[in-house]
């Protein structure tokens, strides 16, 4: 069973920068696919970020060139660095897991089994 628990998420200035975390508990996070979600009141959950154990890394196009997923195998944390943040990025972020997804469905939320409690972000 896989536990996420996120943290990070706050308020900052368009052009800003915030870092999310998620602790990853019940698999190595090097062994399975973890993604970040975002969802708005108006947008549903949508894929932005995910790395798998293959090390391959896959963005939105949204967020391609701003934002940067990575991990840390020693403290089994997912982090996301977000960069020059746009008020269009303000959403509820949500860390996700699952043990093995497909390249070409890895923004899928339908692929994901595992999901944290969510985190807000607001750019403004």
């Amino acid at each position: 069973h896989v536990q996420l628990v996120e943290s990070g998420g706050g308020s900052v200035q368009a052009g800003g920068s915030l870092r999310l975390s998620c602790v990853v508990s019940g698999y190595p996070i090097n062994t399975i696919c973890t993604a970040w979600f975002r969802e708005t009141s108006r947008l549903p959950r949508r894929g932005v970020a995910t790395i798998c154990s293959d090390g391959v890394a896959t963005y939105a196009d949204s967020v391609k060139g701003r934002f940067t997923i990575s991990r840390d195998n020693n403290k089994n944390t997912l982090y996301l660095q977000m960069n020059n943040l746009k008020p269009e990025d303000t959403a509820v972020y949500t860390c996700a897991a699952e043990r093995s997804i497909a390249p070409d469905r890895r923004l899928w939320e339908s692929a994901f089994g595992y999901f944290g409690q969510g985190t807000q972000v607001t750019v403004s």
